[in-house]
């Protein structure tokens, strides 16, 4: 009989890296007894007492009391022998990411405790089916993935293989949640939740890179200060380790049978060939010094170009002609130019010395343009899924004169006291926050789709795993699911690029303008 979570009185970690001790802390910090074991000797000791001089230093900044210290660290108890962890309610296996050492390690476990302790895996890309597939009882095997840090990350997926008890899936929730952790249960596919989630952020960024789009630094920009993620995808490549992302890239595009959703980019594997791996080594995308990054000293065209944009113009000047997708968004736009007392053409087509502002959706500026029937060479377009009071991406078509771009620069990319700026970008089919925020949406519906997890463990599994602004249901319903569809359906017709084919979960959803969160009783096919 597979035991409660509220009758575990101790565990069992083998592997005491960081992963293994972050665990460690969590559970002798909800009173649980911890067992320290690791296969090379002294290294138990050794990660117990690194744990100590943290917890020591927090103790001393006044975190917690100086007797829940002593309770704690009564809690972890090294041994040197595995045959010791006999008695304890529940191992987790937090070793290397092989599964041929792996799956020996849960043969001898099987061979020292009874059929009724659970056996946990940390594992953060193999399947826990394999894992288990030497086992005797498989149905005691689970998944159980934290991530690093493991006290600040409040999260830790849990993952049934094809034969583990269901009580099994409901202790480990219960005692994440015991552990201060909120368990989701996600199905024994590639990735689980959060690593499956997290592939679209950085595979479009690096798609857009390599069109040639905007630089690395523009991209990082117009997705943390626009878009609102709390780094942006190349900074975070740089802090993860190219040697750590670019081979999870290539493991889940193998995994699931070349999906073009999840095609990497041939440059990180460059990257990794030739060691530049990201702050560890002192150089990746960014250069650092001390492990702190610095800015390119040169001058890009780009930047150079803005800059000369910053000495434009009376805007007494200006007339601008609004052409856009969504009703609301040319409102926004009238609004904003009319207090700056800019004229608005509001003729059926602009005049020729009209600046013409096209707030569009999944499209280039040429495409959007010829649809709207006014001369390209007048054009800018303007991304309106952002936040304009943060950070404005504009889009001039290849023709657009020089005079029209900088009047846009004008009106967008200088504000009174410099904290607002504006991203000029070379043409894209759909801008950059377009894109990559409809993917990771797009990718979170998918997921659903799937039924690897309920919508609302997807939610929350990406927001608090990834530390996305949004969870991609929330944010599909609050930027609006029509409008990402919108966004997906345009830029798949104009490329033809599978990757954008819009999930049947959020199709659906859109088109009866209901919520994303929204299940179907039956399994939706």
């Amino acid at each position: 009989m597979t035991v409660k979570s509220s009758d575990i009185q101790s565990l069992a970690i083998v592997g005491t890296g960081i992963m293994g001790m972050g665990i460690a802390q969590i559970a002798a910090q909800a009173g649980i007894q911890v067992m320290l074991f690791d296969a090379k000797s002294g290294a138990a000791e050794q990660g117990r007492q690194s744990l100590q001089a943290m917890l020591e230093k927090l103790a001393a900044k006044g975190k917690f009391t100086e007797e829940q210290l002593q309770a704690t660290l009564a809690n972890l108890i090294v041994i040197e022998d595995i045959a010791k962890v006999a008695k304890v309610d529940i191992v987790i296996e937090a070793i290397i990411e092989n599964l041929e050492i792996k799956k020996q390690l849960f043969k001898q476990l099987e061979s020292i405790v009874p059929a009724e302790t659970i056996l946990a895996t940390n594992t953060s890309s193999l399947a826990v089916t394999s894992i288990a597939s030497d086992c005797e009882h498989p149905e005691r095997v689970a998944g159980f993935h934290f991530f690093n840090p493991v006290p600040l990350m409040k999260i830790v997926e849990v993952i049934p293989g094809l034969s583990t008890d269901h009580r099994v899936v409901e202790t480990l929730t219960d005692l994440a949640k015991r552990m201060g952790h909120l368990g989701v249960v996600a199905k024994d596919t590639p990735g689980f939740i959060v690593n499956h989630g997290g592939r679209a952020y950085g595979t479009e960024a690096l798609k857009i890179l390599g069109e040639g789009v905007a630089s690395f630094e523009d991209i990082d920009r117009i997705l943390r200060d626009g878009a609102g993620f709390r780094m942006g995808p190349f900074e975070l490549l740089d802090l993860t380790g190219i040697d750590v992302s670019h081979p999870v890239m290539e493991s889940i595009y193998n995994q699931y049978y070349f999906e073009p959703r999840y095609r990497p980019h041939p440059l990180t594997r460059q990257m990794l060939e030739g060691n530049k791996l990201g702050r560890k080594v002192g150089e990746g995308f960014y250069h650092y010094i001390e492990n702190k990054k610095q800015d390119r000293q040169k001058a890009t065209t780009d930047t150079a170009k803005t800059s000369s944009y910053k000495t434009e113009t009376n805007f007494a000047n200006l007339s601008v002609w609004i052409g856009a997708d969504l009703a609301a968004n040319k409102q926004e736009l009238v609004d904003y130019l009319g207090a700056s007392n800019v004229t608005i053409d509001d003729s059926d087509k602009p005049n020729p010395d009209s600046l013409v502002l096209l707030a569009i959706y999944g499209e280039d500026t040429t495409n959007a343009a010829i649809r709207y029937q006014v001369n390209p060479k007048q054009a800018v377009a303007i991304d309106m899924l952002t936040d304009l009071s943060r950070h404005r991406t504009l889009m001039p078509s290849i023709v657009t004169e020089d005079r029209f771009v900088a009047q846009a620069y004008a009106l967008f990319g200088n504000s009174s006291d410099d904290t607002i700026d504006a991203t000029i970008i070379t043409e894209s089919t759909g801008f950059v926050a377009q894109r990559v925020v409809a993917m990771v949406i797009n990718l979170g519906c998918d997921i659903a789709m799937q039924g690897i997890a309920t919508p609302k463990d997807i939610d929350n599994a990406v927001k608090l795993g990834l530390g996305y602004p949004y969870g991609p249901i929330s944010w599909g319903d609050a930027l609006g699911a029509e409008r990402i569809l919108l966004i997906l359906e345009r830029i798949y017709g104009l490329t033809g690029d599978p990757r954008y084919r819009p999930s049947p979960w959020l199709q659906r959803r859109a088109k009866l303008g209901i919520s994303l969160f929204t299940q179907q009783r039956n399994r939706e096919r």
